[in-house]
Protein backbone atom coordinates (compact mmCIF):
# COMPACT_ATOMS: atom_id res chain seq x y z
CA UNK A 1 0.00 0.00 0.00
CA UNK A 2 2.59 2.27 1.13
CA UNK A 3 4.53 1.96 -2.14
CA UNK A 4 1.64 3.23 -4.17
CA UNK A 5 1.81 6.45 -1.98
CA UNK A 6 3.67 9.20 -4.39
CA UNK A 7 5.13 12.38 -2.10
CA UNK A 8 6.29 15.90 -3.97
CA UNK A 9 8.47 17.39 -1.73
CA UNK A 10 9.68 21.44 -2.14
CA UNK A 11 12.70 22.49 -0.58
CA UNK A 12 13.41 26.37 -0.80
CA UNK A 13 14.62 27.51 2.66
CA UNK A 14 17.79 29.53 1.38
CA UNK A 15 19.27 29.69 -1.88
CA UNK A 16 19.03 26.09 -4.06
CA UNK A 17 15.09 25.37 -5.36
CA UNK A 18 14.51 21.68 -5.23
CA UNK A 19 11.61 19.51 -6.07
CA UNK A 20 12.10 15.75 -5.76
CA UNK A 21 9.30 13.30 -6.21
CA UNK A 22 9.21 9.98 -3.79
CA UNK A 23 7.34 6.98 -4.81
CA UNK A 24 7.01 4.96 -0.53
CA UNK A 25 10.39 5.83 0.20
CA UNK A 26 12.33 5.19 -3.40
CA UNK A 27 13.74 8.37 -4.99
CA UNK A 28 12.46 8.53 -8.52
CA UNK A 29 13.63 12.27 -9.50
CA UNK A 30 15.48 15.22 -6.68
CA UNK A 31 16.08 18.16 -8.91
CA UNK A 32 18.45 21.06 -7.28
CA UNK A 33 18.65 24.27 -8.65
CA UNK A 34 21.50 26.22 -7.28
CA UNK A 35 21.64 29.92 -7.14
CA UNK A 36 25.58 31.10 -8.16
CA UNK A 37 24.72 35.28 -8.19
CA UNK A 38 25.23 35.02 -4.03
CA UNK A 39 29.10 34.23 -5.12
CA UNK A 40 29.03 38.13 -5.95
CA UNK A 41 28.63 39.42 -2.43
CA UNK A 42 30.20 36.74 -0.28
CA UNK A 43 27.20 35.16 0.90
CA UNK A 44 23.31 34.75 0.67
CA UNK A 45 21.46 38.09 -0.14
CA UNK A 46 17.48 36.94 1.38
CA UNK A 47 15.97 39.48 -1.09
CA UNK A 48 18.23 37.75 -4.50
CA UNK A 49 17.15 34.27 -3.10
CA UNK A 50 13.68 34.81 -3.29
CA UNK A 51 13.34 36.42 -6.54
CA UNK A 52 15.46 33.48 -7.55
CA UNK A 53 13.17 30.97 -5.89
CA UNK A 54 9.86 32.58 -8.12
CA UNK A 55 11.90 32.03 -11.27
CA UNK A 56 13.16 28.60 -10.71
CA UNK A 57 9.68 27.33 -8.72
CA UNK A 58 7.89 26.49 -11.54
CA UNK A 59 10.41 24.58 -14.14
CA UNK A 60 12.17 22.48 -11.00
CA UNK A 61 8.90 21.06 -10.15
CA UNK A 62 8.13 20.32 -13.77
CA UNK A 63 11.29 18.76 -14.24
CA UNK A 64 10.77 16.58 -11.50
CA UNK A 65 7.59 15.51 -12.15
CA UNK A 66 8.14 15.08 -15.89
CA UNK A 67 11.50 12.53 -15.02
CA UNK A 68 9.55 10.97 -12.39
CA UNK A 69 7.05 9.38 -15.65
CA UNK A 70 4.27 10.49 -13.00
CA UNK A 71 0.75 12.76 -13.88
CA UNK A 72 0.51 15.36 -10.86
CA UNK A 73 -2.91 13.80 -10.24
CA UNK A 74 -1.13 10.76 -9.21
CA UNK A 75 0.11 12.42 -6.05
CA UNK A 76 -0.83 11.69 -2.83
CA UNK A 77 0.46 14.55 -1.21
CA UNK A 78 2.88 17.76 -1.28
CA UNK A 79 5.53 18.30 1.51
CA UNK A 80 7.12 21.86 1.87
CA UNK A 81 10.11 23.69 3.92
CA UNK A 82 7.72 25.12 6.25
CA UNK A 83 10.92 26.78 8.36
CA UNK A 84 13.53 27.70 10.01
CA UNK A 85 15.02 29.14 6.86
CA UNK A 86 15.31 32.70 5.43
CA UNK A 87 11.11 34.05 5.27
CA UNK A 88 11.17 35.30 1.50
CA UNK A 89 12.48 32.01 0.43
CA UNK A 90 10.61 29.86 2.42
CA UNK A 91 7.54 32.06 1.84
CA UNK A 92 7.93 31.03 -2.23
CA UNK A 93 8.03 27.17 -1.52
CA UNK A 94 4.75 27.45 0.58
CA UNK A 95 2.44 29.09 -1.49
CA UNK A 96 3.54 27.11 -4.55
CA UNK A 97 2.90 24.07 -2.50
CA UNK A 98 -0.32 25.40 -0.84
CA UNK A 99 -1.45 26.62 -4.16
CA UNK A 100 -1.07 23.32 -5.89
CA UNK A 101 -2.18 21.29 -3.18
CA UNK A 102 -5.33 23.35 -3.50
CA UNK A 103 -5.90 22.35 -7.07
CA UNK A 104 -5.56 18.94 -6.66
CA UNK A 105 -7.60 18.44 -3.96
CA UNK A 106 -4.59 17.03 -1.94
CA UNK A 107 -2.86 17.39 1.35
CA UNK A 108 0.19 19.89 2.24
CA UNK A 109 2.14 18.92 4.46
CA UNK A 110 5.01 21.08 6.02
CA UNK A 111 8.48 20.13 7.02
CA UNK A 112 10.85 20.84 9.63
CA UNK A 113 14.19 21.72 7.58
CA UNK A 114 16.23 19.72 10.21
CA UNK A 115 13.97 17.42 10.89
CA UNK A 116 13.96 16.51 7.26
CA UNK A 117 18.06 16.17 7.02
CA UNK A 118 18.04 13.46 9.29
CA UNK A 119 15.02 11.69 7.90
CA UNK A 120 17.20 11.47 4.80
CA UNK A 121 18.90 8.60 6.11
CA UNK A 122 15.91 6.66 5.60
CA UNK A 123 15.50 7.12 2.12
CA UNK A 124 15.38 3.92 0.21
CA UNK A 125 18.87 3.90 -1.31
CA UNK A 126 21.10 0.49 -1.95
CA UNK A 127 23.94 2.72 -0.91
CA UNK A 128 22.35 3.65 2.17
CA UNK A 129 21.80 1.84 5.08
CA UNK A 130 19.66 3.54 8.64
CA UNK A 131 20.04 3.64 12.23
CA UNK A 132 18.51 1.83 14.42
CA UNK A 133 16.51 3.83 17.02
CA UNK A 134 17.08 5.25 19.73
CA UNK A 135 20.37 6.96 17.97
CA UNK A 136 22.56 10.61 18.65
CA UNK A 137 22.38 12.60 15.15
CA UNK A 138 24.93 15.80 14.93
CA UNK A 139 22.80 17.85 12.47
CA UNK A 140 25.49 20.72 11.03
CA UNK A 141 24.70 23.21 8.24
CA UNK A 142 25.75 26.81 7.35
CA UNK A 143 22.54 27.83 9.69
CA UNK A 144 22.55 24.86 12.48
CA UNK A 145 24.71 22.66 14.72
CA UNK A 146 22.68 20.34 16.80
CA UNK A 147 22.80 17.09 18.75
CA UNK A 148 19.72 15.68 18.60
CA UNK A 149 18.64 12.46 20.51
CA UNK A 150 16.16 10.59 17.76
CA UNK A 151 13.44 7.73 19.48
CA UNK A 152 11.27 7.42 16.50
CA UNK A 153 10.63 8.73 13.07
CA UNK A 154 8.75 11.76 14.34
CA UNK A 155 10.18 11.74 17.60
CA UNK A 156 13.22 13.61 17.78
CA UNK A 157 14.93 16.03 21.06
CA UNK A 158 17.76 18.64 20.91
CA UNK A 159 20.04 18.10 23.53
CA UNK A 160 22.81 20.68 22.51
CA UNK A 161 23.28 22.74 19.95
CA UNK A 162 25.44 26.35 18.80
CA UNK A 163 25.13 29.12 20.88
CA UNK A 164 26.25 31.72 18.25
CA UNK A 165 27.92 30.60 14.50
CA UNK A 166 26.86 27.38 13.38
CA UNK A 167 29.59 24.78 11.97
CA UNK A 168 29.03 25.99 8.33
CA UNK A 169 28.95 29.90 8.81
CA UNK A 170 31.84 29.69 10.38
CA UNK A 171 33.73 27.90 7.94
CA UNK A 172 32.17 30.69 5.43
CA UNK A 173 33.32 33.11 7.76
CA UNK A 174 36.65 32.32 7.95
CA UNK A 175 36.65 31.35 3.84
CA UNK A 176 36.16 34.99 3.52
CA UNK A 177 39.24 36.20 5.55
CA UNK A 178 41.26 33.71 3.73
CA UNK A 179 39.84 35.60 0.63
CA UNK A 180 38.46 32.41 -0.92
CA UNK A 181 35.12 33.00 -2.85
CA UNK A 182 31.53 31.91 -1.42
CA UNK A 183 31.08 29.32 -0.22
CA UNK A 184 34.12 29.13 1.09
CA UNK A 185 33.30 25.50 3.55
CA UNK A 186 33.86 22.88 0.55
CA UNK A 187 36.88 25.09 -0.71
CA UNK A 188 38.53 24.64 2.60
CA UNK A 189 37.85 21.14 2.94
CA UNK A 190 39.80 20.53 -0.44
CA UNK A 191 42.49 23.24 0.03
CA UNK A 192 42.79 21.01 3.93
CA UNK A 193 43.47 17.71 2.40
CA UNK A 194 46.75 19.10 1.30
CA UNK A 195 47.94 20.81 4.21
CA UNK A 196 49.20 20.33 7.84
CA UNK A 197 46.49 20.09 10.59
CA UNK A 198 48.88 21.13 13.67
CA UNK A 199 50.39 24.08 11.66
CA UNK A 200 48.49 26.22 13.60
CA UNK A 201 46.77 26.20 17.12
CA UNK A 202 43.94 28.09 17.02
CA UNK A 203 40.87 28.53 19.64
CA UNK A 204 38.08 25.58 20.94
CA UNK A 205 35.61 27.67 22.46
CA UNK A 206 33.75 25.98 25.45
CA UNK A 207 30.47 26.18 26.20
CA UNK A 208 28.73 23.76 29.21
CA UNK A 209 27.02 20.90 28.33
CA UNK A 210 26.52 19.84 24.64
CA UNK A 211 26.45 23.15 23.75
CA UNK A 212 28.83 24.48 21.20
CA UNK A 213 30.37 27.87 20.26
CA UNK A 214 32.08 29.12 16.88
CA UNK A 215 32.29 32.53 17.20
CA UNK A 216 35.64 33.02 19.17
CA UNK A 217 36.96 30.65 16.53
CA UNK A 218 36.57 32.91 14.14
CA UNK A 219 38.25 35.84 16.19
CA UNK A 220 41.03 33.38 16.80
CA UNK A 221 41.58 32.81 13.01
CA UNK A 222 41.63 36.78 12.37
CA UNK A 223 43.65 38.04 15.21
CA UNK A 224 46.44 34.89 14.44
CA UNK A 225 46.83 36.48 11.01
CA UNK A 226 46.50 39.93 11.29
CA UNK A 227 49.77 39.24 13.61
CA UNK A 228 51.74 37.43 11.09
CA UNK A 229 50.58 39.78 7.88
CA UNK A 230 52.22 42.56 9.82
CA UNK A 231 55.51 40.78 9.32
CA UNK A 232 54.49 39.27 5.79
CA UNK A 233 51.99 40.54 3.63
CA UNK A 234 51.93 37.41 1.65
CA UNK A 235 51.14 35.44 4.81
CA UNK A 236 47.85 33.76 3.78
CA UNK A 237 48.64 32.88 0.04
CA UNK A 238 51.80 30.85 1.55
CA UNK A 239 50.22 29.32 4.43
CA UNK A 240 46.87 28.51 3.08
CA UNK A 241 46.64 25.27 2.85
CA UNK A 242 48.31 24.75 6.37
CA UNK A 243 45.90 27.53 7.44
CA UNK A 244 42.90 25.85 6.13
CA UNK A 245 43.85 22.40 7.47
CA UNK A 246 44.18 23.95 10.89
CA UNK A 247 40.73 25.40 10.91
CA UNK A 248 39.13 22.08 9.71
CA UNK A 249 40.89 20.14 12.77
CA UNK A 250 39.75 22.87 15.49
CA UNK A 251 36.15 22.72 13.79
CA UNK A 252 36.08 18.90 13.53
CA UNK A 253 37.51 18.95 17.24
CA UNK A 254 35.17 20.87 18.80
CA UNK A 255 31.95 19.39 17.37
CA UNK A 256 33.71 15.54 18.43
CA UNK A 257 34.62 16.61 22.08
CA UNK A 258 30.73 17.45 22.42
CA UNK A 259 29.37 14.11 20.36
CA UNK A 260 31.82 11.55 22.32
CA UNK A 261 30.45 13.56 25.38
CA UNK A 262 26.51 12.73 24.61
CA UNK A 263 27.10 9.49 23.51
CA UNK A 264 28.99 8.68 26.91
CA UNK A 265 25.87 10.27 28.72
CA UNK A 266 22.75 8.89 26.25
CA UNK A 267 24.30 5.49 25.93
CA UNK A 268 23.44 5.46 22.05
CA UNK A 269 25.48 2.68 20.32
CA UNK A 270 24.31 4.39 16.93
CA UNK A 271 25.52 8.03 15.58
CA UNK A 272 23.90 9.81 12.37
CA UNK A 273 25.45 12.94 10.64
CA UNK A 274 23.43 15.01 8.23
CA UNK A 275 23.00 18.89 6.92
CA UNK A 276 25.47 20.20 4.44
CA UNK A 277 28.66 20.27 6.55
CA UNK A 278 27.92 16.49 6.79
CA UNK A 279 29.83 16.25 2.85
CA UNK A 280 32.72 17.02 4.75
CA UNK A 281 36.07 14.66 4.58
CA UNK A 282 37.47 15.81 7.39
CA UNK A 283 34.60 15.41 9.59
CA UNK A 284 33.40 12.09 8.15
CA UNK A 285 37.01 10.67 8.48
CA UNK A 286 37.29 11.77 12.30
CA UNK A 287 33.59 10.33 12.98
CA UNK A 288 34.67 7.11 11.58
CA UNK A 289 37.22 7.42 13.52
CA UNK A 290 35.28 8.05 16.49
CA UNK A 291 32.88 5.48 16.17
CA UNK A 292 35.31 2.44 15.63
CA UNK A 293 37.09 3.89 19.04
CA UNK A 294 33.80 3.51 20.99
CA UNK A 295 31.78 0.78 19.34
CA UNK A 296 28.92 2.65 17.61
CA UNK A 297 27.38 1.66 14.16
CA UNK A 298 27.82 5.29 12.47
CA UNK A 299 25.50 6.49 9.13
CA UNK A 300 26.18 8.86 7.16
CA UNK A 301 23.87 10.03 4.06
CA UNK A 302 25.12 10.36 0.33
CA UNK A 303 26.53 13.50 -0.43
CA UNK A 304 23.21 14.59 -2.65
CA UNK A 305 20.94 14.10 0.28
CA UNK A 306 23.61 16.07 2.47
CA UNK A 307 23.09 19.67 1.05
CA UNK A 308 19.51 21.05 1.09
CA UNK A 309 17.62 19.01 -1.36
CA UNK A 310 13.66 17.86 -2.10
CA UNK A 311 14.49 14.44 -1.43
CA UNK A 312 14.64 15.04 2.26
CA UNK A 313 11.82 17.14 2.17
CA UNK A 314 9.58 14.05 0.24
CA UNK A 315 10.95 11.21 3.45
CA UNK A 316 9.85 13.25 5.87
CA UNK A 317 6.33 14.40 3.95
CA UNK A 318 5.98 10.42 3.66
CA UNK A 319 6.18 9.78 7.19
CA UNK A 320 3.79 12.32 8.41
CA UNK A 321 1.70 11.20 5.62
CA UNK A 322 1.77 7.45 6.78
CA UNK A 323 1.35 8.08 10.52
CA UNK A 324 -1.24 7.97 12.86
CA UNK A 325 -1.02 12.02 13.88
CA UNK A 326 -0.51 13.03 10.35
CA UNK A 327 -0.16 16.82 9.91
CA UNK A 328 -1.60 17.75 6.76
CA UNK A 329 -2.97 21.12 7.72
CA UNK A 330 -1.04 24.28 5.77
CA UNK A 331 0.71 26.39 8.27
CA UNK A 332 2.74 29.66 7.44
CA UNK A 333 6.28 29.78 6.94
CA UNK A 334 8.32 30.39 10.02
CA UNK A 335 12.15 31.30 9.79
CA UNK A 336 12.02 30.08 13.39
CA UNK A 337 11.49 27.23 14.42
CA UNK A 338 12.94 24.08 16.92
CA UNK A 339 13.18 20.79 16.29
CA UNK A 340 10.54 18.25 17.71
CA UNK A 341 7.81 21.33 18.76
Amino acid sequence: MNENIYILGIETSCDDTSAAVLKGRKVLTNIVSSQKIHANWGGVVPELASRAHHQSIVPVVDLALRQAGIDKYQLSAIAYTRGPGLMGSLLVGATFARAMGLGLGIPVIPVHHMEAHILAHFIDDPDMHSPEFPFLCLTVSGGHTQLVLVNGFLDMKVIGQTTDDAAGEAFDKIAKILGLPYPGGPLIDKLAQHGNPHAFRFARPEVPGFDYSFSGLKTSVLYTLEKFQKEDPDFIKKHLNDISASVQQAIVDTLLKKVKLALDETKCKHLAVAGGVSANSGLRKALSSLAESMGVSLYVPKPSYCTDNGAMIAIAGYYYYTSDTMRTSFLNPVARWQVGS
